[in-house]
């Protein structure tokens, strides 16, 4: 087979990857720069001879889905939106000289992916949701020569998830380049055994493999920086390898007076291991860690540094609405410094596991991570009704046919790739698995087992005890006929591979019907039990398991799970379902939703009520204040006759679902119209003025909910809502809004740098004459940007809204819609104005600076 790179580089125009190695091996470089690709297939495309000439250039991380129209052909639980195939191909320079390696490491791909090397296939990766790397370096052409890499992505089983999954290289690509005497791929793993406040004990353990023909002596060097870069530890270890030998090294160091990583400070420190060779230093590896301490109680609840901590946690899946699932950092940093505003300080990956610039994030910001691995094990889910496989098709095939083969693969380089990260303090085998395996539904009393359509809402079940005892669900499991696949055996295997690369973190699970889970073997592989939608049952399975630490995992966002917790030391917190709005796990019939609307931030990113009141639940350090209202007619409150407001069905807020209530956050209705106010605050007093007069002042004591409510005739003007907590006072107010004459533009940052991933939101907001916000009148607007950039979509927050994300042109929603626009590597000026579709309502225009990298 004859290599034409030559012509095929005319042909298409990719820039070459050359890469500058001098004495000392770099480490990882940036691979995503540059590609091509097609949403097209033939069997031709990994052929050295064709050439891609026609194919669409871009940078990674890329997902193809995303980009098209919502279809009402195509399933609800991957949010209406295509799968399909596509291929990705790169022309690269040879980047290692003799006696050097090169890797390449996929973050992530999306999914059923097949790789090539100048016409040779590698290897190929069923799970769209875990890392995998090649050795590539026998299989390149000579140094800096040219090299085709080609990617086929198969996500003609576009409904392989219950949620929307994207689909193409979606996560970072990185070569990696090291000597032959080097640290493999995730080769360093950073513990810290011992943690007083005096000193912490620091285990440094480096994998070190020689791949030349003879022995080879050296030394590994590591430094160790304080968060302040002051260098505060070395630590020296000698070894020998014979040829094509590894061998694992524990460097153990003394840091003094350590500082903690903590959520309220998540202060990092570096090792930089080197590896050197006849006094040269061959390769330096910088692995970024955090000193803590975890513990879980099984009465007193969890102790991050030895103090006892609630855990205040969100559950998030891997989409961020415009971008789908190809995220830019920036991005994801908008949303969880939302949520870490919001008084959020965990986060549960569902159901897969994080990236790694994910993790990074929660490292920075202080987050803790429960990271998650599965969703299916052996058995499918059905993906259109969550439960147990139903429906038999080619399109929603999940991973589970892939399980065996690739389950113990998928899991530990999950894990090896992501175990340095302090944020993670908890490992997740898998979620609401029970569904899938045949006699759970029965074995728990609340579904006939032989009956597939026998649902109930598991959430609003509340009896204070299961239907089933543990010795009638003994008796079930004694009676029930021997399975080929048994939820505990696989459970109990998960664990092991999971403690065989780190017994520093604990072991958890998102356990759906626990009635049956402690009786399978499956809770018993567990360190901590986690619960899905079981507020209610929390003192039943304490007095039925002492001796089992537990935990909320998935819970409905709103009080009285909170309140659960909070009442109950051996409960150390909650995730709630969900943090942000996310695309899918919708139903065919659910249409035009395109996303699942539980989040106490929508799918743009916007804070609803609930956020505001979790806010208030979450953050004691101040005081917060919030309010909204809603007709008479459509609030959830009615007046009594003696004034008060109550829920119009008594003790709805206990059994309230996971979707917030209809709430504006406008004053804008009809004369005399009566209206219900709603004040989410955590101040001990709230007091309430309609045009400068007293509607009266409410106690939080009376306020179980956090929720002020007070019920208003509408009057032209302005409400204001005092609150006192301590010492502190605040205040929030609504005004009248007339009709909207301008457009304000307001962005969260006032430059970027032109580093290709660098990302500014702006917000358009409909204002008055007088400059007030106007929330309660809808238009469409039009975005004119001018300068480099790349344009990632607009959306509005509106769960009903099907256009597009890749258009210009956006409906507002409660008067305001986002824009998304990214940084190339140039630099700009970027100039930003909009205006309402009849080209009235003008915006300020907005100059966001892109520049040079410093």
């Amino acid at each position: 087979m004859t290599i034409n790179i030559k012509s095929l580089k005319r042909l298409t125009g990719v820039l070459l990857l050359v890469v500058s190695l001098s004495g000392q091996a770099q480490n990882h470089i940036n691979f995503n720069k540059d590609w091509l690709f097609t949403e097209t297939d033939s069997h031709d495309y990994s052929l050295t001879t064709y050439s891609p000439k026609e194919w669409r250039k871009l940078d990674l991380p890329h997902d193809w889905s995303i980009e098209h129209d919502f279809s009402q052909k195509l399933e609800g639980c991957t949010a209406f939106m295509p799968g399909g195939i596509g291929w990705y191909s790169k022309i690269f320079n040879t980047p290692i000289k003799e006696n050097q390696k090169c890797y390449i490491i996929f973050d992530g791909v999306y999914n059923n992916a097949e790789f090539w090397i100048n016409g040779m296939r590698i290897g190929n990766h069923p799970y769209g949701y875990a890392p995998i790397y090649y050795d590539l370096t026998h299989l390149l052409a000579p140094e800096s020569k040219e090299n085709r890499l080609s990617v086929r992505v198969d996500h003609s089983r576009y409904a392989d998830s219950r949620w929307y999954t994207g689909s193409g290289i979606y996560r970072n690509v990185q070569l990696l380049i090291v000597d032959k005497l080097h640290i493999p791929v995730w080769g360093t793993f950073v513990t810290t055994p011992k943690v007083t406040k005096n000193n912490a004990t620091v285990n440094v353990q480096v994998e070190v493999e020689n791949n030349y023909n003879e022995a080879k002596n050296g030394t590994i060097i590591t430094d160790i920086f304080n968060p302040k870069g002051q260098k505060v530890a070395t630590e020296t270890t000698t070894f020998s390898l014979n040829s094509n030998q590894k061998s694992t090294l524990n460097q153990l160091a003394t840091v003094t007076n350590p500082n903690l990583w903590d959520v309220d400070l998540p202060q990092m420190y570096e090792a930089k291991t080197r590896v050197v060779l006849d006094g040269k230093t061959l390769e330096e590896r910088i692995t970024k860690f955090g000193i803590r301490t975890i513990h879980f109680d099984k009465d007193k609840g969890f102790f991050l540094n030895g103090k006892n901590t609630k855990i205040k946690g969100v559950c998030l899946h891997h989409d961020a609405g415009i971008v789908g699932t190809a995220v830019p950092k920036d991005v994801w940093k908008r949303r969880l410094q939302l949520l870490k505003d919001g008084g959020c300080n965990a986060i549960r990956t569902s159901h897969n596991p994080a990236s790694d610039e994910f993790l990074d994030l929660c490292d920075e910001l202080g987050f803790l991570v429960q990271n998650e691995f599965y969703d299916e094990w052996d058995l499918p889910k059905d993906k259109r009704y969550n439960m147990q496989d139903k429906e038999v098709d080619y399109i929603s095939r999940g991973h589970s046919e892939h399980f065996q083969e690739w389950a113990e693969t998928d899991l530990k380089n999950a894990m090896l790739s992501s175990r340095n990260h302090p944020s993670i303090f908890q490992w997740s085998i898998g979620n609401e698995i029970e569904w899938t395996y045949p006699g759970n539904r029965g074995a728990s009393g609340i579904f006939k087992e032989t009956n597939e359509n026998d649902k109930i809402d598991w959430t609003l079940w509340r009896s204070n005890t299961p239907p089933h005892t543990p010795e009638q669900v003994r008796e079930y499991w004694k009676k029930f006929p021997k399975q080929t696949f048994n939820i505990g055996e696989t459970a109990k295997k998960l664990a092991i591979w999971t403690r065989e690369l780190d017994t520093t973190r604990f072991v958890t699970a998102n356990c759906i019907l626990p009635t049956s889970s402690f009786e399978t073997g499956y809770t018993d592989v567990l360190d901590v039990v986690g619960f899905s939608y079981k507020e209610d049952k929390y003192d039943y399975f304490k007095k039925m398991y002492p001796n089992k630490a537990m935990m909320g995992t998935e819970n409905v966002p709103r009080w009285y799970e909170w309140k659960a917790a909070l009442e109950r030391d051996f409960i150390p917190g909650i995730f709630l379902w969900t943090g942000v709005d996310y695309m899918g796990e919708c139903r065919t019939d659910d249409w035009p939703v395109k996303v699942t609307p539980h989040g106490p931030l929508d799918i743009a990113g916007f804070p609803r009520g609930s956020y505001y009141m979790f806010k208030a639940l979450w953050r004691d350090d101040l005081a917060v204040i919030s309010m909204y209202t809603q007709t008479a007619a459509k609030s959830i409150y009615k007046k009594e006759a003696d004034g008060k407001v109550v829920e119009k069905k008594k003790d709805y807020w206990k059994l309230a679902p996971r979707e917030w209530q209809a709430i504006n956050p406008y004053w804008n209705y009809k004369e005399g119209e009566e209206t219900i106010v709603e004040v989410y605050s955590n101040c001990e007093s709230v007091e309430l003025f309609q045009n400068g007069k007293s509607l009266g002042k409410k106690f939080l004591k009376d306020q179980e909910d956090y929720t002020y409510k007070w019920a208003v005739n509408f009057l032209k003007g302005e409400l204001v809502a005092k609150g006192i907590k301590g010492k502190e006072k605040t205040s929030t107010k609504l005004e009248t809004a007339g009709v909207p004459v301008a457009i304000r533009l307001t962005a969260d940052r006032k430059s970027m740098t032109a580093n290709n991933t660098d990302v500014v939101h702006v917000v358009a907001q409909l204002i008055d004459k007088n400059g007030k916000e106007v929330k309660n009148v809808e238009d469409e607007i039009t975005f004119d940007i001018s300068g480099e950039h790349r344009f990632l979509g607009t959306d509005n927050g509106n769960t009903a809204s099907l256009k597009n994300f890749k258009g210009e042109t956006i409906a507002t929603h409660f008067g305001q819609c986002l824009l998304e626009v990214q940084a190339t590597h140039k630099t700009s000026k970027i100039n930003i104005v909009a205006k309402n579709k009849v080209g009235k309502l003008i915006s300020n225009q907005l100059e966001v600076p892109v520049e040079a990298s410093k």
